[in-house]
C-alpha cells in the first residue's frame, strides 16, 4: 500500500506541474545507470494440473532481488520520450502456505523483462517529473526445479514467457548544466506466468501465477 501511495504521489506531482519548456530536448538521448529493486508477488492464481495432491491453501511468492540496470531514452519532443531498459534478475519461488514457509519450488529463475514505455515529462521548479506507460515481455532465460521438488521425482521446471503492460512514474533532477543528473523511478508491471513441473515426460503440476512486480530504481543520468 505504501508503494502504491508513493506512485500515486509522483503521479499527482506530475499532473500539477507544467510541461517542460526550459530547454529544447527534441532529439536528445538520455542514458541512465540504476540500482533496481525487483519486488514480485508470485501468488498462485489457478491450479490447472495437480497429480501429486497439493495441500489445500497452498500458495507461493517469488523472492525479491536487487540488480543493476541501464535505461536508454530518446526524446521525440521537449516533453515526450520512449524508454527501454536492459537488465536481468534472478528469483526463486517459495511456498508461503500449504507447506513449511520457504519451501523452494523453483530455483534460480533468470528473467529478462523486455520493456518499452512512452513518457510525458513536466517541469516543476527545476525538477522534471514524468509519467509513463507501456508494454513488457517477460522472457525466462533459465529455471531449475526447487530443492524441495527433487525428492518427489521432479526432473524439470518451466516458466512461460508472457506479454503484459506497465505503468511508470518518476523524476529526473538535473545536476549542473552539462547533461548530468540523478533519477528516481517506479514501475508497476501487470503480468503473470504459468509454472510447470515435470517428472520425466509427465506434467505433474501446472499453476498460473501473478507476478505483478514493483520495480523501484535510483541512479544517475546523462543527457546529450
Amino acid at each position: 500500500m505504501k508503494k502504491t501511495n508513493a506512485l500515486l504521489g509522483l503521479a499527482a506531482a506530475a499532473m500539477v506541474a507544467s510541461p517542460a519548456v526550459a530547454q529544447d530536448r527534441a532529439g536528445d538521448v538520455q542514458l541512465k545507470v540504476l540500482g533496481t529493486a525487483v519486488l514480485p508477488d508470485g501468488e498462485i492464481e489457478d491450479v490447472n494440473v495437480d497429480l501429486v495432491g497439493l495441500p489445500a491453501g497452498t500458495d507461493t511468492r517469488a523472492t525479491d532481488n536487487f540488480v543493476p540496470t541501464v535505461a536508454v531514452e530518446y526524446f521525440f519532443t521537449d516533453n515526450f520520450s520512449l524508454e527501454t531498459i536492459a537488465g536481468v534478475t534472478q528469483h526463486d519461488v517459495d511456498t508461503v502456505s500449504g507447506f513449511p514457509p520457504g519451501t523452494e519450488l523453483v530455483s534460480d529463475a533468470l528473467l529478462l523483462p523486455a520493456t518499452v514505455t512512452g513518457k510525458v515529462h513536466f517541469d516543476a521548479a527545476g525538477f522534471k517529473p514524468y509519467l509513463g506507460a507501456g508494454v513488457a515481455y517477460f522472457m525466462w532465460l533459465s529455471d531449475e526445479p526447487g530443492a524441495a521438488t527433487l525428492p518427489l521425482g521432479v526432473t524439470d521446471t518451466d516458466l512461460t514467457d508472457e506479454f503484459g503492460f506497465v505503468l511508470q512514474a518518476g523524476v529526473d533532477v538535473p545536476v549542473g548544466n552539462d547533461g548530468f543528473g540523478v533519477t528516481l523511478d517506479a514501475k508497476r508491471y501487470f503480468i503473470g506466468t504459468t509454472a510447470q513441473w515435470f517428472a520425466g515426460n509427465t506434467l505433474v503440476i501446472e499453476t498460473d501465477h501473478n507476478l505483478d512486480p514493483w520495480v523501484l530504481s535510483a541512479g544517475v543520468s546523462y543527457r546529450f
